[in-house]
């Protein structure tokens, strides 16, 4: 990437640490070297949108995973932390984009738009990533692990509802992701299966067997193994960059054959509790 490059990625990186202010749009441009009179056109060139509606896309997305995943913050906060002066202005904004309000998406998330409605995003940060480089790959030896994991079964875009009931049995559970490591057990490329067969797992650490319970969580372990870990720092729409890495260049260059187990992400920072851009995810691809 080059530094010209790097000036418009500053730009996300400080709209993502600054979603609850207001832009001061003359800072941001001596941040970043940028002539105010030029800004405008040439972050929207890069962008594909302007540097108003990224911020608020950002915002609206960051609003919308505090809604649904975290039920001790009141709309008025989530409202005021993500820049709006009031519940109304809140309000108006997250219904136009979302088509419901946002008690009502809290109480039962639309998931089913969320793809084309951040899609722009999408791209944006597939563009970053492609033209940053090579990962950085280390060999490490993963201990065996006992986890506790809820199976989602179908369409990806319905994942978040999954999310929620594993979120709600693990606080009923105290597993907070302080003291019980989170993890995703991905058995299948979303862009090579059909919705219906889509599976993912979502699970964390746990100190025992569990016994029966309703919420469909069930026993299963990591196995102890050789894998190629890949730290990803950043936001998830470019986490499928990593994985195919892994497979496609890193796995055919190595000397290495891949395990019977799918891989699997630890999640060390999470979203929405730091900004996309300082998110942590740790990918284990099973070797031997």
């Amino acid at each position: 990437m080059t530094k010209y490059q790097d000036r418009f990625v500053d730009v996300v990186n400080y709209i993502e640490a600054n979603l609850d202010t207001n832009l001061d749009i003359d800072k941001l441009c001596q941040r970043v070297y940028l002539s105010k009179y030029h800004f405008h056109r040439q972050c929207s060139a890069f962008f594909g949108m302007s540097v108003m509606s990224l911020a608020k896309l950002l915002r609206l997305k960051r609003a919308a995973y505090q809604l649904a995943y975290r039920d001790d913050k009141k709309v008025l906060e989530i409202a005021l932390t993500n820049g709006y002066e009031s519940h109304e202005a809140f309000s108006r904004a997250f219904k136009k984009r979302f088509n419901q309000s946002p008690s009502s998406f809290r109480l039962s998330p639309n998931w089913a738009s969320w793809d084309a409605t951040y899609e722009p995003i999408i791209i944006l940060r597939s563009k970053i990533m492609n033209n940053s480089g090579n990962f950085t790959v280390d060999l490490v030896d993963f201990p065996e692990t006992l986890i506790g994991a809820i199976e989602h079964r179908g369409p990806p875009n319905m994942l978040g509802n999954t999310i929620q009931k594993f979120i709600q049995w693990r606080k009923e559970n105290k597993l907070p992701p302080t003291k019980s490591k989170t993890f995703n057990l991905v058995y299948d490329d979303p862009n090579l299966v059909d919705a219906k067969d889509y599976r993912f797992d979502i699970a964390c650490s746990i100190p025992h067997l569990l016994e029966g319970n309703t919420a469909g969580i069930v026993n299963k372990t990591i196995p102890a193994g050789k894998c190629a870990l890949i730290r990803h720092v950043g936001s998830d729409d470019t986490i499928g960059l990593a994985v195919n890495y892994l497979y496609l260049t890193w796995l055919n260059a190595s000397n290495y054959t891949l395990r019977d187990f799918p891989i699997f992400f630890e999640r060390v920072t999470f979203y929405p509790d730091v900004a996309e851009n300082e998110m942590i995810t740790d990918i284990y691809l099973p070797i031997k």
